[in-house]
Order: structure tokens, then sequence, then C-alpha cells
């Protein structure tokens, strides 16, 4: 793993969320975007080489749904940039994580994405992304 990419927070209404954060951070967003596939919409702020990905589901069947059900607003994951995610995905599941994809997902900023259980890594469910080259 290289780098901490970024720390997702999931949040019950993004506009609001969006106007908090850019207070906190003296900056705004630089970008937003629905995934389809995941029922969220995100918005990101770069702060340095680490972003924060805020996520409001668009629909009450998605995850973040169902963890803002479960838990409230609040972190939900940490990424990581890997250089060759499929390897990595290998490598994890050979060393006894729990991954949750088999195979690397589109996700939002124009990244693959595979997620780990959390009972693998001490509650916290971990994503590892590769950017799309």
């Amino acid at each position: 793993m290289i780098r901490v990419e970024h720390i997702g927070i999931a949040v019950k209404n993004l506009a609001e969320a969006q106007t908090l954060f850019a207070r906190l951070f003296t900056k705004e967003s630089y970008k937003q975007e629905t995934v389809e596939s995941e029922g969220v919409t995100t918005s990101f702020f770069q702060l340095g080489e680490t972003k924060i990905e805020l996520l409001e589901a668009t629909r009450a069947d998605s995850p973040i749904a169902k963890f803002i059900d479960r838990k409230g607003e609040g972190i939900h994951h940490i990424a990581f940039e890997v250089v060759d995610i499929r390897a990595e995905i290998r490598r994890l599941q050979a060393d006894g994580f729990e991954v949750l994809n088999e195979e690397p997902k589109q996700g939002a900023d124009n990244k693959l994405v595979a997620f780990l259980h959390p009972r693998s890594t001490q509650g916290i469910l971990v994503e590892i992304c590769q950017t799309i080259v």
C-alpha cells in the first residue's frame, strides 16, 4: 500500500455537509459524482495528498444508507492507494484478509476499488484503490 488516498465520511445531507466542510477546510469541493451501482453521490475535497470523500445515499438500500441507519453519520472507510489492485487483492487474500470484492469495481474519482471486511481489519472498513489510466 502506498498512501492514504482518502477518508470516506457518510452523511445524510450532502449539500449541508459540503457547506460545513468547505468552511472547515476553507476551500470548496473539487468534484461531485454519482456512482449509480453503489447508490451514492460523492463529493471530494483535496487536502494535500489526501482527500476527504463525503458520501450521501441515493437510495434506501445502498451501503451508505444502511451504514447511517446502523451507526449514524461519520467515518465510513479509509482508502489506500495501490499500484496493482488485482495483485494486492491476491496478496491480502493469501495473508488471511476477508476481501469483499474478488474483482475490483468501478468507483468514484476515476478509481478501481475493492473493500476488506471490517471483521478482518479490527472493525475498520478498508478500501484499496487504483487510479484508472
